[in-house]
């Protein structure tokens, strides 16, 4: 799409006055003048009551690590091992959330934003994971419901966030002991009972499969274990350990829906749910095996943690393939997991092309192996579509559109809420390159136009997060990715918002009765 040069004339003009203006004063920098293209779209031509956020996550915004009396997680340890992040960067300060939050929120609102959808760092609250709590990171996050509700934001608040309290690692290795379930549920409790009657929208974890697959499989993530074919590795199971932490995932989430539902619901009147990962798999070609290829895709993918919320098992082609490695619910545990949802939020970013590799049993077993299923990223010299910054994410709008009919159809028409959806930058733009970011505002607007489209197909999605309100610490990319709608000076922590935020902004403008 081509700019108008009305537009360009503004924008170079505001890029010349940005480094001037300080941190929150640049949200007061309006192209009031300028119709950005919305492609069509506005606050109008979604259902009634659809709600538009932003998304963040503790360790990606909050900093202050290590103040005011909060414990380490799994993450402010591994981002410790030399090499494991871009430039060694850590969350320690990240974009100092924990600070700066009045004037983030004050961002929020002055984009006409409805709702803030941020996590809450269990070992800031329970520094040890269990036991003595502490006041000083409740306080944090009483300011920051409070501060949301003043400015008319709606709290959408993830109780899991990658974070896992590093004691509890210590302790009884994490994730891969049953101990965790109890200990999550308890968590979960607290901050019901303490944040409820402000909070209504209540998510129990996010992107589980990302937990156990990069965890678990191929040590990407943190606690950093899998089998030494898969990973650099000190410790893990390919082949089982990714199936005991999902199985822990799946139970901790019922456990705490079960509370949520039987001690706080009914007075408090919210609604729970869970956060899944989403990439869409279209098969290479039309032949039967790429087609069986994606289905496996899918299965090991979403259907790995949707499957048994909704009907209390694991897809049955996992339970052909993984065989005795999968755990099995007891009779008790399906009557708690299965219906334990309220809403499902699907992060959905990216589609691959798959196909059958016809390659015989790995000698080595690994979640990733048992798919059987290989990636393609263009189909016949096509490319699937643009690149990001990001190696693993393409700009498919079509893709958003077949996921939410794939959950509608599959999974009976869920409540869903597209909880994350956004794109990056190289983390080296300049301020005036970084502001200026179109290829955002059409990745925005071709997946929404999608959105809108499954809407109108019958899906019954009811809300939109951008990921993410700001550049952040993006996990192993550490500060070289930017997925924010504001640009945020590493240097100073200033603020300042994109073209793409503007053209939020525009899009959510209420219409005047």
């Amino acid at each position: 799409m081509r700019l108008q040069m009305s537009l360009l004339v503004f924008w170079v003009g505001l890029v010349l006055l940005a480094p001037y203006v300080a941190g929150n004063e640049a949200s007061q920098v309006q192209p009031e003048t300028v119709k950005l293209d919305t492609g069509g779209l506005s606050r109008q031509t979604f259902p009634k009551g659809f709600v538009f956020g932003t998304a963040t996550s503790a360790y990606q915004v909050e900093g202050m690590a290590n103040g005011d009396g909060r414990g380490p997680s799994i993450w402010d340890v591994f981002v410790k091992i030399p090499g494991i992040v871009a430039k060694n960067a850590t969350g320690e300060v990240s974009v100092d959330q924990y600070h700066r939050y009045k004037e983030d929120v004050d961002l929020m609102a002055n984009l006409n934003f409805d709702a803030y959808r941020f996590s809450i760092s269990w070992s800031r609250i329970f520094p040890d994971g269990t036991g003595k709590v502490n006041w000083k990171g409740v306080a944090y996050y009483n300011r920051l419901i409070d501060s949301l509700l003043q400015k008319g934001i709606t709290p959408y608040a993830n109780l899991y966030h990658y974070d896992l309290p590093e004691a509890l690692e210590k302790k009884y290795n994490g994730l891969l002991s049953y101990k965790v379930v109890k200990d999550y549920a308890d968590f979960a409790d607290f901050c019901f009972k303490t944040f409820g009657d402000r909070v209504k929208n209540w998510m129990t974890f996010n992107e589980p499969r990302v937990v156990a697959a990069l965890g678990y499989d191929n040590g990407f993530f943190a606690p950093g274990r899998c089998s030494k074919a898969y990973g650099n590795c000190t410790a893990g199971n390919s082949g089982t350990e990714p199936y005991i932490v999902a199985h822990h995932l799946i139970l901790a989430h019922g456990a705490a829906v079960q509370r949520y539902r039987e001690k706080y619901q009914p007075k408090q009147k919210g609604r729970i749910g869970i956060l899944l990962d989403f990439v869409w798999y279209e098969p290479l070609t039309r032949s039967k095996a790429d087609n069986y290829a994606a289905q496996r895709a899918r299965d090991f993918h979403v259907g790995w943690f949707i499957h048994p919320i909704v009907y209390g098992e694991y897809p049955r082609t996992m339970q052909e393939i993984v065989g005795n490695r999968l755990p099995k619910f007891t009779k008790e545990e399906v009557k708690m997991v299965k219906g334990s949802m309220d809403f499902v939020g699907i992060n959905q970013y990216t589609a691959y092309y798959m196909y059958d590799p016809h390659q015989p049993k790995p000698k080595v077993l690994g979640y990733q192996q048992d798919w059987n299923a290989g990636f393609a990223y263009a189909k016949k010299g096509v490319p699937i579509g643009p690149r990001a910054n990001s190696d693993w994410l393409y700009n498919v709008p079509w893709g958003l559109y077949k996921a939410l009919m794939y959950i509608k159809e599959r999974y009976g028409n869920p409540t869903v809420i597209l909880s994350e959806n956004g794109m990056d930058d190289p983390g080296n733009v300049t301020l005036s390159q970084g502001l200026h970011d179109t290829t955002r505002i059409n990745y925005y607007k071709a997946y929404l136009t999608q959105l809108k489209k499954a809407a109108d197909s019958g899906a019954n999605v009811v809300g939109y997060f951008a990921w993410s309100l700001l550049d952040n610490f993006e996990w192993k990319l550490g500060y070289t990715s930017r997925f924010g709608i504001v640009y945020v000076d590493f240097s100073n922590l200033k603020r300042y918002p994109k073209m793409s935020a503007y053209w939020f902004k525009q899009l959510l403008t209420r219409k005047k009765h």
